[in-house]
């Protein structure tokens, strides 16, 4: 029984209790896409990031007290400035989405796992290793064959733009919040619930001095409140707070090759939920 046990605990202790939930957020952002498109037509981008974020961080305050009040986030600072960066991102994306397709967006905001480890590789002063040089240059011909048009060569829109600016935005968030926040005292749920309100704050200030108030105003239609229930449960608290931990846990360049399925989960979602199509040579690139 003894051996048996042992044998169990050996078993349990393999189980790869971090990649399966960083698996479940590429699962979670990759249906995103498709419902911000969706969540867009009733609201503006910047009143759209501030209510999610909003509502993301009123969740997650009771927790933050709690752990303030236990001493457990002297090093709160160093949030700030990963909230900074969670807010130029999602700027990018939700404007990306809004410009572009979907499941292209899915498609290309994966390129962050290359520049992550292009990212680390700056930052640790790493060589760069020939496997990495491959998947750069097979990464950079799959973006070629996915914004390839049939009577072009390379057909980038503005919304591509912004999603290739989201991606490398994503690499510089993921590497730098392992830099900053590593053998802090801030709990993951703290560094989730700061970030939130940097991105809150900052997004109604940008649509306060750029937008007319006329304009700014919560949305009244059930369906978008259920896309953002949706896109605050899953794709804001429960992702961030696991990326938030798995960076702390494990390499940025890690955590973005095991979310790397998120294009492929964005552009089936994309196909089924908004009838988006893509030609055999843009799934080529993707693939």
């Amino acid at each position: 029984m003894g051996k048996i046990a042992s044998a169990s605990n050996k078993i349990g202790y393999k189980i790869p209790l971090t990649e399966i939930m960083l698996l479940m957020v590429a699962i979670f952002w990759g249906t995103s896409y498709g419902l911000t498109k969706d969540a867009l037509v009733y609201t503006s981008v910047l009143i759209f990031v501030a209510i999610r974020f909003s509502i993301t961080f009123l969740c997650m305050l009771p927790v933050v007290i709690r752990d303030f009040r236990r001493g457990l986030n002297k090093d709160w600072k160093v949030a700030v400035p990963t909230g900074a960066i969670l807010a130029a991102i999602f700027f990018c994306e939700v404007y990306g989405v809004f410009h572009t397709s979907a499941s292209k967006a899915a498609f290309l905001i994966s390129l962050s796992v290359i520049l992550t480890a292009f990212a680390e590789l700056i930052i640790n002063k790493r060589r760069i290793t020939n496997a990495l040089l491959m998947m750069t240059l097979v990464s950079v011909l799959g973006v070629l064959l996915l914004t390839s048009s049939e009577g072009a060569a390379l057909a980038l829109n503005k919304g591509d733009y912004f999603i290739l600016m989201a991606a490398l935005l994503r690499a510089l968030m993921v590497t730098f919040t392992k830099r900053v926040a590593e053998g802090k005292v801030i709990t993951t749920s703290t560094l989730t619930a700061i970030q939130s309100l940097v991105v809150v704050s900052i997004s109604l200030f940008l649509a306060f001095v750029f937008q007319p108030l006329s304009e700014i105003s919560m949305p009244t239609s059930i369906g978008f409140w259920l896309i953002m229930a949706y896109l605050v449960i899953f794709c804001t608290l429960f992702a961030f707070y696991i990326q938030n931990y798995a960076v702390r846990k494990t390499s940025p360049t890690r955590v973005s090759l095991l979310m790397g399925s998120e294009p492929l989960f964005g552009a089936i979602f994309a196909i089924i939920w908004l009838n988006e199509s893509l030609s055999a040579l843009q799934m080529m690139g993707g693939d």
